[in-house]
């Protein structure tokens, strides 16, 4: 069901045809089946998120990523495994944060979603400081900063309609660098 999620939000009509009607069909199950697993839309696409954050290059690669003995590489990973992440799911991405501007349930799941990214981002700053790079103090908080620069709609916006998410990743890695102070990418 999950995968037959994942489907039709890719399909042409995408967002507007999505519905647990839709998904039941492509699924070949029936409705309250679906009702009855994940409740509403929202709980589907919940759920249809966590797999994807479970199975793809967040849940695989990520780890890996606080393991590096170079506080700078650790900084450059944390963002190419999100790139690859955006990347791998760019339409999907795209209408989900589509639907939860109309659903405020969904809206509220995909920020607790994103809380993650920023605890991540919390620990990868501990990290720097443990290892003595200190972020430049500007006008925001360099949680603040990284969190809006490694966000889905920073790396789709700077890829366009002419890239793909991957081809943007070494720019998004030196904004970074150059908003935190920390010298050339």
């Amino acid at each position: 069901m999950l995968s037959a999620a994942r489907r039709t939000l890719v399909e042409r009509d995408g967002a507007a045809a999505f519905s647990v009607d839709a998904v039941a069909a492509k699924a070949g199950v029936a409705r309250s089946l679906v009702h009855q697993q994940f409740g509403t839309v929202s709980g589907l696409l919940e759920a249809m998120l966590d797999d994807l954050a479970t199975h793809g290059a967040l849940a695989v690669e990520l780890p890996q990523v606080f393991k590096l003995p170079d506080p700078l590489d650790t900084l450059e990973q944390f963002i190419a495994v999100f790139g690859r992440a955006w990347d791998a799911e760019r339409i999907v991405m795209r209408r989900v944060r589509n639907l939860a501007a109309l659903d405020p349930d969904l809206a509220r799941a995909l920020a607790k979603r994103e809380d993650y990214r920023r605890e991540g981002l919390r620990r990868l700053l501990t990290h720097l400081g443990r290892n003595g790079v200190s972020p430049a103090r500007g006008p925001f908080e360099p949680l603040d900063v990284l969190f809006t620069l490694t966000a889905f709609e920073t790396f789709d916006s700077l890829a366009g309609s002419e890239r793909r998410v991957l081809d943007v990743v070494p720019a998004v890695q030196h904004v970074v660098r150059a908003a935190l102070g920390l010298g050339k990418a």
